[in-house]
């Protein structure tokens, strides 16, 4: 069994999608701004991170991407007001939810060459150390967060470990799918992964779910990384190249609870409807409202 040599400190957010399925809504917005509920969809995908014990946060923008470097700043005129009218709640949650001094990053990727190259744009800020990589796009949703569960498992196993979960057989083409040893254990080494697989030749029905562990030598196979599926430098080529010729192991560790892909309408607004059914003080509420509707 592998040891981890170096604990995980870092993760890379990759927020410089243009979020072209969202307009004219994302016009001026990022589509990671979008709210679900009263926070927006980066500020969920952190909130997961820092639960999971991550220290310095690493976002990875684009043009008109700014109001995600301010929503992670203090906003003095705003906690001012706050505070002069004794909305003490509000401002401590504010207060809470703010990175410390030094940990967080912002580094550009300047042509939408595909979430390898992304992941590659980050490479001087992770430096030579294993990284977690979350995509804002997908919420998982679920009492134990995901990337909590890949800490633990990273604890026991070391090297690369990819969440993953089930998806219906006809849906195996739209997704980065991997083969696993065990399908139904929690975490299982990973014998394929394949990119959007040709219909009938999955190796599974496991799909990659946007939560990655990965080792700092998948910068260097990004850095000559061919362009795959898309035209685009696919992080999964790279990951093949690091498991496959560097002989690096890689575990799947399996998401019990519920993806919401936020980068499609249905999804973001199913998303919106079960975390508010979640919150307490809301939930009851808006049942009562959806069953009117409905």
């Amino acid at each position: 069994m592998t040891r981890p040599v170096k604990p995980i400190r870092k993760a890379v957010f990759p927020v410089a999608g243009l979020g072209t399925r969202f307009l004219p809504a994302t016009k001026a917005m990022p589509k990671e701004m979008l709210t679900v509920v009263d926070r927006p969809v980066i500020q969920h995908v952190v909130d997961e991170a820092r639960s999971a014990g991550i220290e310095h946060f690493i976002f990875v923008t684009g043009r008109n991407k700014g109001v995600i470097e301010d929503h992670f700043d203090s906003q003095y005129e705003l906690e001012r007001t706050l505070a002069d009218r004794g909305k003490k709640s509000e401002l401590a949650n504010l207060i809470n939810d703010l990175p410390g001094a030094g940990q967080t990053s912002f580094t550009r990727q300047q042509a939408p060459l595909g979430l390898g190259h992304a992941v590659w744009c980050a490479r001087d800020i992770v430096g030579d150390e294993p990284f977690a990589l979350l995509l804002p796009d997908m919420l998982h949703h679920a009492k134990s967060p995901c990337l909590a569960d890949m800490m633990k498992a990273y604890s026991e196993h070391g090297g690369n470990l990819v969440a993953v979960a089930p998806v219906p057989e006809d849906q195996t083409h739209q997704y980065g799918i991997v083969g696993v040893k065990d399908a139904k254990a929690k975490v299982s080494p990973i014998t394929k992964m394949v990119e959007k697989p040709a219909r009938g030749s999955a190796p599974s029905n496991l799909h990659i779910t946007g939560r990655y562990i990965l080792q700092p030598e998948i910068f260097g196979l990004l850095a000559n990384q061919e362009r795959g599926a898309g035209g685009e430098i696919q992080l999964t080529d790279s990951m093949i190249q690091l498991m496959d010729d560097a002989r690096q192991p890689f575990h799947a560790v399996r998401f019990d609870g519920t993806i919401y892909d936020c980068g499609s309408k249905i999804g973001f607004l199913t998303a919106n409807v079960a975390y508010a059914l979640a919150r307490d003080g809301l939930g009851t509420e808006l049942r009562t409202e959806l069953k009117k509707l409905l």
